[in-house]
């Protein structure tokens, strides 16, 4: 188990993480710290703990505008089908008669 250090908006925290995990955390807590500054703001009096709600909340709005804007794949999906259908008939040849 990995021990990885980050710093958000002037605070120091520890976290653990899977072996070889410590890049990935210090990308993840990249994010936070770069919504960190908008989220203290509006926090207020709520201090640290509101504003890290604040950036959860920032995050999934983005996750769930990321999670929206993903086209549908069912129609593709449908005409692969179609096509692999087509396919094997054609590879099979004529119908005898």
């Amino acid at each position: 188990m990995a021990r990885v250090t980050l710093d958000i908006g002037g605070t120091h925290w520890t976290v653990n993480t899977r072996d070889g995990g410590e890049a990935e955390v210090r990308r993840l807590a990249a994010m936070v710290a770069d919504r960190w500054p908008q989220a203290i703001r509006a926090a207020g009096d709520g201090g640290t703990p509101q504003a890290l709600l604040l950036v959860a909340l920032m995050l999934a709005d983005e996750l769930t505008e990321a999670m929206a804007a993903q086209p549908d794949t069912s129609l593709l999906d449908q005409v692969a089908e179609r096509l692999e259908t087509l396919a094997e008939a054609l590879e099979r040849g004529p119908a005898s008669a």
